[in-house]
């Protein structure tokens, strides 16, 4: 046997062994078709099916986080308008605030200023009126020490009232002295 294996060469084609290896192979596909690549490619198509599903789901989910994003860019930007918009209205009230107070302030102030202006002029009116009494009693005294005599009550009077009357009737004259 090891003389027949010595002759026979890699290189020489023996038609039966080439029938005999395509028979084998060829019966080999189709076993291997009909029990192994049917299930193989089975597996691959839900590979690939599985494949897609994810992608389009992941450009479903990039769409929606897109939108979702641009959402909140609007949220963002408008809750900015709305907290710009409650300054502008908070500044507004508070410069209103202060201009109602400054005028409150100040009918307060002009209504003590006339109230003590007022109250100026009754104690001027009262102590003009408290002067003239004492110069007319001053007057009465003096003339009663001057002519000594004394005189009734009411022509009393009415002398210091005629002096008093004379002496603001002339604010610059000189006044006689006794």
């Amino acid at each position: 046997m090891s003389t027949v294996l010595a002759a026979s060469s890699l290189t020489d084609i023996h038609s039966g062994l080439i029938f005999w290896t395509l028979v084998t192979f060829v019966l080999v596909a189709l076993v291997l078709r009909s029990r192994a690549w049917g299930p193989i490619l089975k597996v691959v198509e839900e590979r690939e099916k599985s494949i897609n599903a994810a992608i389009e789901s992941a450009k479903r989910e990039r769409a929606e986080a897109e939108k979702l994003l641009a959402d909140q860019k609007t949220a963002i930007a408008e809750a900015r308008r709305e907290a710009a918009e409650m300054m502008r209205r908070n500044t507004e009230d508070v410069e209103r605030l202060r201009g109602e107070l400054i005028a409150k302030a100040r009918a307060e102030a002009d209504l003590q200023r006339a109230e003590a202006t007022r109250a100026i002029q009754d104690e001027k009116v009262k102590a003009i009126a408290e002067v003239r009494g004492l110069a007319a009693d001053l007057a009465i005294q003096i003339a009663e020490k001057l002519i000594g005599e004394k005189m009734d009550d009411t022509r009393q009077r009415a002398l210091a009232e005629q002096f008093i009357t004379q002496l603001t009737a002339k604010p610059g004259a000189t006044r006689p002295v006794a």
